[in-house]
């Protein structure tokens, strides 16, 4: 979706006039040199004209169906059922805005609601938000929210952790004093246990990622949940939410808070957004009252008709600005949305399939990836899978793309410890076929950088 095109340009000095300026750029004094970049679109061009010379530009991208694609590290492919996109296209929901008014508001407000309802199902928690900017700002919430609860400052990650978030967390933690402590892993790829045991005292807050950072299945994620409790810390579980069909719900194995990324249904892979992070907390008065961000709930009007509304708005800044939790007021509500529509076209039981397939084929893309690279942890893997290479993976991401492939995510560079490695994904989009080209043309790489 996008505004038409509408050549302005003969009114261009005319506005400006009336505004005070004299040129277009002083409109952006205050944006740094080198941000800007003008698009030059074509003056006294028909709309039809420009629209080709936009498809001119855009045909230099090329999609996941043109090429195979194997990036991991949090962007994937997922197919989306085509009714997904039709029903967020509706006026009602398209251009909808923050429901202030719940007598105007009712679609909108319900439909919130059913998602709050279904992410609650699916994480084993009462008590969802109807929904955060993405992962990353979820997981500094989180943090800010396991300070205030506990009144304690430091919060324990594991050191696998996606340098995006990793950066999101640091920047919302910054201002509000909390310490973040990095747990390394072990020789499995997993949260090491005696390092959390050295390090929890005064913690507010253990967060853990289920699958983690690699892709792999914390094993002793239960363990992780009861070393945080005994210390009087809050227990943190990061997921994604595919994954919940076949793995156990956060809030069965004791987590207070559960994050993760609700657009991984329903929203293509959009160079990386819109996203929409969800945030669960157990059903605790006080925890319920240190959330950021806004509930719907569900109530009867003054006729005893069913009704919904926007609860516990206090903790909003646009509420009680010097009392707010969090400065978060708004969501992303269109992605939310499909988000729910999609995990409610599938259902129980295509969740579950979905994670069989999933998992299925992240077995046989590890089983054929050890042919050619080296996989550095045992264990399980849920989509992302760690491959280390013996040449510069530079090397070979440039190679792969010259052979129509787009390859994993370099992390090398935020994890040297690991060499020349890359995060590798699959989902139940995969095809074995692309698998096997992918193997193909590695071991033709490898062999051409031997010789």
């Amino acid at each position: 979706m996008g505004n038409h095109y509408i050549p302005n340009s003969a009114h261009k000095e005319e506005m400006l006039r009336e505004i005070g300026f004299s040129l277009t750029k002083e409109l952006f004094s205050d944006v740094p040199e080198g941000v800007l970049k003008e698009f030059n679109l074509p003056s006294g061009k028909s709309e039809y004209e420009v629209f080709l010379e936009m498809n001119r530009i855009l045909e230099k991208n090329k999609s996941v169906l043109e090429m195979p694609t194997f990036l991991g590290a949090g962007t994937y492919f997922h197919y989306i059922p085509a009714h997904v996109k039709y029903l967020i296209e509706r006026s009602e929901f398209l251009t909808a805005y923050t429901p202030y008014q719940p007598e105007i508001s009712q679609g909108m407000l319900q439909a919130l609601f059913e998602y709050q309802s279904l992410i609650g199902e699916l994480v084993g928690l009462e008590i969802v938000n109807s929904s955060m900017y993405d992962w990353g700002s979820a997981l500094g919430e989180a943090a800010r929210m396991t300070a205030r609860f506990t009144r304690k400052n430091k919060f324990i990650v594991p050191k696998a952790l996606s340098p995006e978030k990793k950066r999101t967390l640091e920047t919302y933690v910054e201002g509000a004093g909390v310490e973040i402590e990095y747990i390394p892993w072990n020789e499995n790829g997993q949260m090491d246990i005696e390092k959390l045991k050295e390090s929890v005292e005064g913690a507010a807050g253990v967060y853990v990622e289920m699958p983690n950072f690699f892709g792999l299945i914390e094993e002793q994620v239960r363990a992780i949940g009861e070393i945080a409790h005994d210390a009087k810390a809050l227990f943190v579980v990061g997921t994604d939410p595919t994954s919940l069909g076949i793995l156990e719900a956060p809030g069965n194995y004791g987590a207070d808070i559960v994050i993760g990324e609700a657009a991984f249904f329903g929203n293509p892979m959009n160079f990386g957004g819109p996203r929409a992070g969800f945030f669960a907390v157990r059903n605790d008065k006080k925890l319920i009252r240190q959330m950021p961000g806004r509930i719907i709930g569900m109530t009867k009007d003054k006729e005893g008709k069913r009704a919904f509304v926007m609860a516990l708005q206090t903790r909003e800044q646009h509420i009680r600005r010097a009392k707010a939790t969090s400065n978060i007021c708004s969501n992303e509500a269109l992605t939310a949305v499909a988000a729910a529509i999609h995990i409610a076209t599938l259902g129980p039981r295509g969740l579950r399939e979905l994670g069989e397939v999933i998992l299925k084929n992240t077995a046989y893309f590890k089983k054929r990836m050890s042919e050619v690279g080296k996989i550095p942890f045992d264990g399980i893997n849920f989509k992302d899978v760690l491959v280390g290479f013996e040449i510069p993976y530079d090397v070979i991401h440039e190679r792969l793309l010259e052979k129509n492939i787009h390859g994993g995510y370099y992390i090398g560079q935020y994890f040297p410890e690991l060499g020349e490695s890359a995060l590798f994904a699959v989902t139940e989009t995969t095809k074995r076929e692309w698998i096997d080209e992918l193997i193909s043309a590695l071991r033709e790489i490898i062999n051409e950088a031997e010789l």
